[in-house]
């Protein structure tokens, strides 16, 4: 017996994909290797290295390149070209589930390190403002790194390659209890990270305000004076990196958000008897949501050169320097 024939909207939406991967996908991969790698060489510069800050934007542009490569390379292959090594060997599909899942934590983790960090360093109490240091940023980054490279192991060994209609087969999650906890743990996961980054970024914005409207008048003294232009000095530059790190957290939760709906959709829908046809289109939404997921890794250097002005300066020094 045959299998029935796509619909017009099926066909459409695979379509729409298989372009975007084909000819988007280069071009986001290109852009997004210079801009992380442009990224890297300016927080890597002395001016922003004094600031704790920088170790978790440095961490953060190392695994948006990787996940880059893991995530958008994979689906470009895959999914524009019909190159897909992932539903044939166990092996691959399992260490690619493994890398993105990683590689995209590791990028939301480094983020809300770095919010939090922005709250402590605009501070208006001292003690506070010192808990944001280089040792704090390199002892929470390897200890978090370690602790997701561990958590996310189960991807190495429960992933299968499933056949979802006849003659189509994907690398995922069975749906049995492994599938429902990592659907679970992504919505929970996804909603809970981009409530902790708009927190902590209005806070940020909160604490910038206050020490704005608390400095000293340089009017009442000469030794006053000098005072309010270091406090000026070093809220200025908390002041770009937070605008910097508020860029990065409005562009994660656009395309993180479209995900989050994708999959509390389809947990609700997942005991629904399903015809072929709304399988295949609810497979090439999910491939659509992730390939919306390495939009942010790729666009953050330039989001970062249009808002930040300190930023732009030391990208122009670079290229002077060269």
């Amino acid at each position: 017996m045959s299998s029935p024939s796509p619909s017009a909207s099926s066909i459409l939406v695979s379509q729409i994909l298989t372009y975007s991967c084909r000819f988007a996908g280069p071009i986001l991969l290109f852009i997004g290797t210079i801009g992380c790698s442009l990224n890297l060489t300016v927080f890597c510069q002395k001016t922003l290295r004094r600031s704790p800050c920088a170790n978790y934007f440095i961490a953060y542009n190392i695994a948006n390149i990787l996940y880059i490569y893991c995530g958008l390379l994979f689906l470009t292959i895959s999914l524009g070209y019909q190159i897909d090594r992932t539903t044939s060997s166990l092996v691959l599909c399992r260490l690619h589930l493994y890398t993105a899942l990683l590689f995209h934590s590791l990028s939301q983790f480094y983020l809300i390190l770095a919010s939090v960090d922005r709250v402590l360093i605009t501070s208006h109490h001292a003690l506070t403002r010192r808990r944001s240091t280089h040792h704090l940023a390199r002892i929470s980054i390897i200890i978090g790194t370690i602790f997701l490279i561990i958590f996310h192991s189960h991807a190495l060994i429960f992933p299968n390659i499933i056949q979802i209609i006849p003659h189509v087969f994907i690398c995922n999650f069975e749906q049995s209890w492994e599938g429902a906890f990592i659907n679970y743990y992504t919505i929970f996961k996804e909603t809970l990270l981009l409530s902790l980054m708009i927190i902590l970024g209005l806070k940020s914005i909160h604490n910038i305000r206050n020490i704005q409207h608390s400095r000293v008048a340089p009017e009442e003294s000469t030794r006053a004076t000098i005072v309010d232009r270091n406090i000026h000095s070093t809220s200025s530059k908390d002041r770009q990196l937070v605008l910097i790190l508020i860029g990065d957290i409005t562009m994660y939760a656009l395309f993180s958000f479209i995900f989050a709906i994708y999959l509390i959709y389809m947990q609700i829908t997942i005991n629904v008897v399903k015809t072929s046809d709304r399988t295949q289109i609810e497979n090439n939404l999910r491939n659509v949501c992730l390939f919306l997921l390495n939009i942010p890794c790729c666009i953050s250097f330039y989001l970062n050169f249009i808002i930040s002005k300190s930023f732009r300066s030391e990208v122009k020094k670079i290229f002077a320097q060269n």
